[in-house]
């Protein structure tokens, strides 16, 4: 078969799309046809090199993809050839409290299929049974692949880690990303008001299609400020925040007293500068969130499926081109998903 694939780290150019030998699966595992992959921004990161990541190489990346069930492995019941599946690519590899009491993602051995493991962007991939979504047969494949882990992340932020609720006011940075696009049709349906920033007036027109009610181009205005005009000085009582080091400062400034910052990443850099004081002054919350538990997954996947949500597709190119897709994910080209398919499909 032919996969994505990288054998060192660095630019977009180290990017190939050649043979690879076609996986088999365990016992526990299936072996799923792909149709159709997509890309985040951990696809970057992970082609670049992080901190502490290992990897063996060459190294197929890609957390995003569905296809049809071609075979399952001896103790699989859940799936059977034919299936239309989605993958979910958080998985803890051990056992321990966190595991037990069903939160995998909180476990030390949590690790992201793509980053840490082999990733999807193939044309067949073998993944545990536990690991994959059932879709229904009328899903378009572009569709399946483009969301689970962007609304899989930004479900478990806003409602089970955020709590956001009806009358809430949420403001939600990089609204055209991922994350981002999610991020506001998913506070939008838990009846909050909704203040989003992007860099385009076509991005703002998006966001503002995906139940955005307040828009803020970032490189025309300082987003602290326009939220403060925005709010008559009161400030929202939730920020979204995977930017990460340019915009945290701006952030906390932006939340009312008693407000929560949210956050699942940090595209930016690490290494924010906080105001403590104004953390304690104004009793502000600052909540980390990490992908999401299957249960969370299959939960907001539903609500894709049934269209509530939609993953918006800025580009779709066959996986030979992939190369080109992290470009667009790095110069920030487009709104919503990029969409990988593989040659084989076209």
């Amino acid at each position: 078969m032919k996969a994505v694939q990288f054998a060192e780290h660095g630019d977009a150019d180290v990017i190939e799309y050649d043979e690879y030998p076609t996986p088999e699966p365990d016992d526990d595992e299936v072996l799923v046809d792909v149709k159709a992959g997509a890309l985040n921004h951990l696809d970057v990161w992970t082609r670049r090199g992080l901190p502490g990541l290992d990897l063996e190489m060459p190294h197929v990346p890609g957390s995003d993809a569905a296809g049809v069930v071609a075979a399952v492995g001896a103790d699989v019941s859940r799936f059977a050839p034919g299936d239309h599946v989605a993958v979910w690519s958080g998985i803890a590899t051990g056992d321990d409290e966190f595991t037990r009491k069903g939160d995998p993602t909180l476990s030390r051995s949590f690790k992201v299929i793509g980053e840490h493991l082999p990733g999807v962007h193939s044309e067949y991939a073998t993944l545990p049974a536990e690991n994959l979504v059932p879709v229904p047969d009328d899903v378009p494949w572009e569709t399946a692949a483009a969301a689970p882990l962007v609304f899989g992340t930004a479900w478990r932020m806003l409602v089970s880690r955020g709590d956001v609720t009806a009358g809430e006011s949420v403001l939600v940075l990089g609204a055209s990303g991922g994350v981002g696009h999610a991020a506001v049709q998913i506070a939008d349906h838990a009846g909050a008001e909704v203040y989003a920033t992007a860099s385009s007036e076509e991005k703002l027109d998006y966001a503002r299609d995906c139940g955005a009610a307040h828009v803020c181009n970032y490189e025309e205005e300082r987003f602290a400020t326009w939220i403060r005009e925005e709010t008559d000085g009161r400030g929202v009582d939730v920020v979204v925040d995977h930017v990460g080091e340019e915009t945290w400062e701006d952030s906390l400034k932006c939340l009312a007293p008693g407000g929560r910052l949210l956050t699942c990443g940090a595209t930016t850099g690490p290494n924010a500068e906080t105001n403590v004081n104004r953390v304690f002054w104004s009793q502000l919350e600052i909540i980390g969130s990490t992908m999401a538990t299957p249960g969370e997954a299959e939960t907001v996947l539903e609500l894709v499926w049934d269209g509530t949500f939609e993953p918006r597709i800025r580009e779709t190119l066959p996986m030979s081109e992939t190369g080109r897709a992290h470009e667009l994910l790095e110069n920030r080209e487009g709104f919503g998903k990029v969409v990988v398919i593989p040659d084989s499909e076209l």
